[in-house]
């Protein structure tokens, strides 16, 4: 039996390797893994990237380049919890850098059209008060934001 470790497989047409170096600058706890080139034997064209491995924030990842076959959707998603407003300004911005594409309620696409949750850690307190009014108002504005504005969340919870 294995150690029952869990790696995420993403998929992508040939810029893997492009994904990872993206994904290891913007997370500053990363770290590359092994890089898996095609060989004769492989159907790839010999010397070229196949997989690449990386851990972002303690996740780890492995980038393969698969083809155009799949493209990713916004069903599978990676949530950031982040600490503050400084956080959640710093991923957003990097992540939707050179081709991202911002979403509603705090999501958004990168430039490789994987999907991410830019959360701040103090959002599902507020969703989860046993005051369904104070919730209620922090859900319908976080309904209404693309990046999330904690101070803006955190006001209408308080009805200010």
């Amino acid at each position: 039996m294995t150690s029952g470790r869990l790696t995420t497989c993403l998929w992508f047409d040939g810029k893997a390797e492009e994904a990872a170096d993206f994904y290891l600058s913007v997370f500053e706890d990363s770290s590359r893994g092994a890089v898996l080139r095609h060989t004769d034997a492989s159907p790839g064209e010999a010397g070229s990237v196949l997989t690449v491995e990386f851990t972002l924030n303690g996740q780890q990842f492995l980038g393969l380049n698969g083809g155009p076959e799949f493209t990713f959707s916004e069903a599978i998603s990676f949530q950031i919890d982040c600490a503050d407003q400084d956080e959640v300004d710093y991923y957003w911005t990097h992540l939707t850098a050179d081709g991202g594409e911002a979403g509603p309620c705090g999501w958004l696409k990168d430039r490789f059209g994987v999907s991410w949750q830019v959360v701040p850690g103090m959002l599902p307190t507020l969703l989860t008060d046993p005051d369904r009014e104070k919730a209620d108002r922090a859900m319908a504005a976080m309904m209404a934001m693309g990046k999330l504005d904690i101070a803006a969340l955190r006001a209408a919870f308080d009805g200010s």
